[in-house]
């Protein structure tokens, strides 16, 4: 089984334009996320792929593997899928381009869904943290994921789910981390379905995948990431380093 990590990087942000190319500690964002994914020991090969020459040269001149992207794309799914269409493996994992700090153990328990998968009926594999206090159980930006009793995924929303009509029997609340592990033909068949109702509505990919019947195996971790999505986010990330 061969598994690769591809890490989707685009130069333009909202919020913090050109963050992946911020100096850390003597090296950007990317490099650093980069290094930190092949540190992990995880995956046969790692990429970074991008729209941007700035970055495409940023990983190549340092000794990485960049795939520059040909078309542009609505979401992380696409723009990897095209990176991989061609590329002879079974599982790709996507990592996220502005978290330096990677820690393994998500990573790892994502990766070991498929190990474990004999009869591949999982097509991918997230990870989930359980969320305890009411604002971040509320927060429209923490992405909640509800599961049935094999740890497959029912839905995905940004409202609160399961609502709480009745307060006392034992609700647990999980945020979705955004590591997912793909079956290629599952990423390939992203590519070339089109959006429907729930994912517009929700603007979270992931929607799409179950609407078309995908089968997403959901894990637990403790690991709360650490992502650079404004310059007081960088300032607290040169801390920790």
């Amino acid at each position: 089984m061969k598994i690769i990590a591809v890490i989707p990087a685009r130069y333009a942000s909202t919020r913090f334009p050109a963050k992946l190319m911020q100096d850390l500690g003597g090296k950007t964002v990317i490099r650093r996320t980069y290094e930190a994914a092949m540190a992990t020991q995880l995956f046969d090969d790692v990429f970074v792929v991008t729209d941007s020459d700035i970055i495409f040269q940023e990983i190549v001149s340092n000794g990485g593997k960049a795939i520059k992207s040909v078309k542009e794309h609505e979401s992380g799914s696409d723009r990897i899928a095209e990176a991989i269409e061609y590329l002879e493996v079974d599982i790709v994992v996507n990592v996220q381009g502005d978290e330096p700090f990677i820690d393994a153990d998500p990573l790892q328990k994502a990766i070991e869904v498929f190990k474990n998968d004999l009869t591949k009926q999982v097509d991918l594999a997230s990870v989930m943290r359980e969320i305890t206090n009411e604002d971040d159980i509320i927060n429209p930006n923490n992405v909640k994921v509800v599961v049935d009793q094999n740890g497959f995924a029912l839905y995905f929303s940004r409202s609160v789910i399961p609502y709480p009509r009745e307060k006392n029997v034992g609700v647990r609340y999980f945020q979705h981390i955004g590591i997912y592990a793909f079956r290629k033909q599952a990423l390939l068949d992203f590519y070339s379905l089109p959006m429907q109702s729930l994912e517009a509505s929700e603007k979270l990919e992931q929607l799409r995948y179950l609407e078309f019947g995908k089968r997403i195996k959901m894990v637990e971790t403790t690991h709360v990431g650490i992502g650079i999505d404004t310059p007081e986010d960088l300032e607290k990330a040169k801390k920790m380093l």
